[in-house]
């Protein structure tokens, strides 16, 4: 049985990437810090599993790591551990900089380490992914597809903060022959997201009858990846990646951010009827700075090499989505009301006297 150890596997994308796992009857070890993202209730359908488990543990503890490492033995490394927030990256940086860039360095070290400690088929399967963001890449324009060889232009802290560690990640393979592969998705939606993103914010915010935040025109065009469409491709890539390459992942779903939260409206009002249309909370506020204008992923490469394919398109899968938060209250309820209440983020000072509050 495969052993392989998730970095950040309480957060968004890592408890999917644990749930689909530990459902292929893999041997998993998760280790997340619990930062304010970190949820495990997110892993509740597999937290009894004999096949799962977990440990707290910050990703810039390296001898801590190590340890991991050695009483665990992964044959794969999945690391997922980051700041993601583009927003609380715009005032509050300096966590980008020590989990998305040091932290990365430990884990390469640490992982370095336990790699030539080992022999023969075992140190020969070895993988390390990195999970990074089509951010990167910058901003396009009305045209084009980043590919994996587009040059890095990123353009917010927490996008620079992931350069650099796809910096070192790629170093790392070239000058110690680590055994690395690198993956950038587009933006994740589906069960178990935070509350500050986007499309849960919406959905929330929508049933409780408050503002819509738009950021500029809602023109913002984003390719949106089904979470659990991700995962899969994870596990694929960490299984028969080619060392040292990078796998664009996307779902082929671009939509600009106004027919996302429009999208959303209507499902609503199919779903859960209220006294007027969702739509007509749709407020448009100031936006954020250094917003990009559009991403969008070529997945040919992890298509055609790989054999992964989505199998959600936008449409079922942002039905499943808001189906989803409309019958598990229990997950976010104590988030909504304890950790993230849909306040605005990612404002600066200068700027907070003009800016409208929203998500």
């Amino acid at each position: 049985m495969r052993n392989v150890l998730v970095t950040g596997g309480a957060g968004f994308i890592g408890s999917a990437v644990c749930r689909h796992l530990v459902g292929a009857g893999v041997n998993v070890l998760n280790v997340d810090n619990l930062t304010y993202a970190g949820n495990l209730a997110s892993l509740s359908t597999i937290g009894n599993a004999p096949n799962y488990r977990f440990a707290k543990i910050d990703i810039c503890d390296r001898p801590a790591i190590a340890d991991a490492l050695a009483g665990f033995q992964p044959d794969h490394v999945i690391h997922l551990a980051a700041e993601s927030h583009v927003d609380r990256s715009i005032t509050g940086s300096d966590a980008f900089i020590q989990t998305n860039i040091l932290g990365t360095f430990s884990m390469l070290e640490a992982a370095r380490a336990y790699w030539l400690g080992l022999a023969g088929v075992k140190r020969e399967g070895f993988r390390l992914l990195h999970v990074s963001t089509d951010e990167v890449y910058g901003s396009l324009g009305d045209e084009g597809l980043f590919v994996e060889t587009t040059p890095y232009d990123p353009s917010s802290p927490y996008s620079a903060s992931k350069a650099a560690s796809d910096h070192l990640v790629s170093a790392w393979a070239h000058t110690y022959k680590f055994p690395a592969v690198i993956s950038n998705c587009s933006n994740n939606y589906g069960p178990y997201h935070f509350p500050e993103k986007l499309i849960p914010l919406v959905i929330l915010n929508a049933i409780h009858g408050k503002p819509l935040p738009v950021y500029g025109a809602g023109t913002n065009v984003r390719d949106w990846l089904y979470v659990e469409d991700h995962a899969r491709a994870l596990d694929i890539i960490v299984s028969r990646g080619r060392i040292g390459e990078k796998y664009n992942v996307g779902g082929r779903n671009e939509r600009r951010n106004i027919d996302v939260v429009r999208t959303i409206c209507a499902i609503l009002d199919r779903l859960k009827p209220a006294r007027r249309p969702y739509a007509e909370l749709i407020t448009f506020v100031t936006d954020r700075p250094g917003h990009d204008l559009r991403y969008a992923i070529d997945a040919t490469k992890l298509e055609q090499e790989l054999g992964w394919r989505a199998q959600e398109n936008f449409d079922t899968g942002i039905e499943k989505t808001v189906r989803w938060y409309l019958d598990n209250e229990w997950w976010w309820r104590p988030l909504r009301d304890k950790v993230y209440a849909g306040e605005r983020l990612g404002v600066l000072l200068e700027a907070a006297a003009s800016t409208t509050m929203g998500g």
